[in-house]
């Protein structure tokens, strides 16, 4: 990212735990700092630049999916969960959110230091400047993934890094059927913890930000029993 050291908050009302992570953050050549509820984090969010928040859900009062909420209101901040409930209400309602990734607890610092730079990866292009001819166009929609940046028309769209992964999979490859295994390593690369069930919620949220109706898709077929495929509609020339 332009050369400078990365930046991770790590949110957890466990402050042992929180300490141990940055202690290991630190070690592994990032800059990290702890905050041990939600308004403390917020503060820092705001006060402070940041390339990731790492953030416990089950804090007392605001817990992290409230603080989420605020953050993805205001800046496109890539989030990892942290969660000693596996349920999988809790993991699609964290990725309904706009969370990168979900990793729950006990989990090792290896993993937990993997799934960052995982996400970091997938963000960093951001950061670079756009080359020429790099630009991918489907009808009325244009993905640069160089800049991360996607217009449908003259609008913008906003993605989470994970979600932008997605839609670059699936328009490089028009009309091919993509699995949802296959989809799923663009977000959590090897990791087979993330339920399948999460790309459906990803491509419930792709389909908020570029479909007219997201209930009669357009641009993203579902192929049931099988997964998704990028299509151009009728009438939108293509690039």
């Amino acid at each position: 990212m332009n050369g400078h050291t990365q930046r991770i908050l790590v949110v957890d009302d466990e402050k042992e735990l929180a300490k141990m992570i940055c202690d290991y953050l630190s070690a592994m050549g990032f800059t990290s700092e702890s905050a041990s509820d939600g308004p403390r984090a917020l503060r820092l969010i705001g006060e402070k630049e940041w390339d990731l928040l790492v953030l416990d859900v089950m804090m007392p009062g605001l817990d992290g999916f409230d603080v989420a909420r605020k953050v993805r209101a205001d800046r496109g901040l890539p989030i990892i969960f942290l969660t000693a409930r596996a349920e999988e209400s809790d993991r699609i309602l964290g990725f309904e959110i706009g969370g990168d990734d979900y990793v729950t607890k006990p989990f090792s610092m290896k993993e937990l230091a993997a799934r960052i730079r995982a996400v970091l990866r997938r963000s960093a292009s951001g950061e670079k400047e756009p080359e020429a001819d790099t630009e991918i166009i489907r009808g009325a929609l244009r993905l640069n993934p160089v800049s991360m940046k996607v217009r449908l028309g003259n609008d913008p769209v906003a993605l989470t890094p994970g979600q932008f992964a997605i839609l670059k999979q699936l328009v490089s490859y028009p009309d091919r059927v993509f699995t949802r295994n296959e989809l799923l390593q663009e977000v959590s690369g090897d990791y087979t913890g993330v339920y399948e069930r999460t790309i459906d919620v990803h491509i419930k949220n792709i389909r908020k930000a570029i479909e007219d109706d997201p209930s009669h898709p357009r641009y993203i077929e579902t192929i049931h029993g099988i997964g998704y495929r990028f299509t151009v509609p009728p009438g939108e020339d293509d690039a």
